[in-house]
């Protein structure tokens, strides 16, 4: 009788152990992450955190260089969970990483063809806009390849973008990316690349659309599904609406330097650094409006720069005082914000660009 007790006992114990286990599976699939990089000049890293206990889960070189300055999404995850990439701006390198339950596993660098600013994933493909140019690299069985698209940028009197101008790449369609360049007293340019039918980035010259007179420094952008564009006008003050490879609609933001930008859903929010805010925007066919000039604020007293949202958690880095912080935030179907806890210092001063990574599709890929 008390072997038989004993065995059920044992037998109790162990099926406890294999749900705990299965549990702690499930929650570390389960687990939305938050991803900057130190963009530390000499040995650029990734810093990842959980999102529900802002718990720092891993610090992972990405074997290159950082520096990079005046820039949108220098780290961008691909949407569905998978793949991550961050630019070694001072190795002209790009470092991509899978997701596998609550971690990024480092998988591969690529060689850019200019120094490496922005990043954007899409039409099966990784593109990154650099100092001088774009590449496309498609994706294929679970890897990055080789690069199979180039071309130049170009501002919108014909010549050379100078060091420091590229801002932000992003997919507009199956055709075509955007790519924002800031020359500041001129107003800049929005250039359109083309790519061929599979996603790759042709070798001719974009189209290359000056911002309107009267306005500064396109910077962050967020696209809708029928491919029109939000794009902040940071210097100006305002935000803009790109539509059919022109901007269609100009407003005043009502918040000093907006410059980055996510969306989600309908709503569109812009990190304005100069006021410390969030803002939330609603884009309609041609007209843009200010839903809430003061979303959110950021409490640290910092400057808010990279902004990103996805799985309900919206994230936004900040700097102040020779620190960084990321700020986190919960929102609903309305895009009503609410603050997630208190911000996090994030230990490294230079810190560079924010992303937001939902829960593997394919955790087992």
């Amino acid at each position: 009788m008390k072997r038989a007790l004993f065995r059920g006992v044992v037998g109790l114990a162990l099926a406890a152990g294999v749900v705990s286990v299965q549990a702690s599976e499930r929650d570390a699939r389960d687990v939305t992450l938050a991803v900057t990089m130190t963009n530390d000049a000499a040995a650029n890293a990734i810093r990842v955190y959980d999102t529900a206990t802002h718990q720092l889960l891993q610090t992972s070189s990405t074997r290159g260089k950082g520096g990079v300055s005046g820039n949108a999404r220098g780290i961008k995850a691909d949407g569905t969970g998978e793949w991550l990439a961050a630019v070694n701006n001072g190795s002209g390198t790009v470092a991509v990483f899978s997701h596998r339950g609550d971690r990024l596993v480092f998988e591969q660098v690529v060689t850019t063809t200019s120094a490496p600013v922005s990043i954007d994933f899409g039409n099966d493909h990784m593109y990154v806009a650099g100092s001088m140019t774009v590449d496309s690299f498609p994706i294929r069985h679970g890897r990055v390849g080789a690069r199979d698209g180039t071309t130049f940028l170009e501002l919108a009197d014909g010549s050379v973008p100078p060091a420091g101008s590229t801002a932000q790449v992003g997919v507009l369609t199956a055709r075509s990316l955007l790519v924002t360049l800031k020359t500041d007293p001129s107003p800049g340019t929005v250039d359109i690349v083309r790519l061929d039918e599979d996603g790759a980035v042709r070798n001719v010259a974009p189209r290359a659309v000056s911002a309107p007179d009267g306005t500064l420094t396109p910077f962050g952008f967020s696209v809708y599904a029928d491919g029109t564009a939000v794009i902040t006008l940071a210097h100006s003050a305002q935000d803009g609406l790109f539509r059919g490879g022109k901007f269609t609609d100009v407003i005043a933001a009502g918040q000093s330097a907006p410059c980055w930008m996510t969306s989600i859903g309908k709503y569109v929010f812009t990190a304005n650094t100069g006021s410390g805010t969030i803002s939330r925007l609603l884009g309609s066919g041609n007209n843009i409006f200010v839903d809430d000039p003061v979303a959110a604020r950021i409490t640290t007293g910092g400057s808010p720069s990279d902004i990103d949202a996805d799985a309900s958690v919206l994230g936004v880095l900040d700097r102040v005082a020779g620190e960084a912080h990321l700020s986190l935030f919960t929102y609903n179907a309305f895009g009503e914000l609410a603050a997630s806890g208190s911000p996090i210092a994030i230990g490294a001063a230079g810190a560079n660009g924010i992303a937001i990574v939902r829960a593997a599709d394919h955790d087992d890929r």
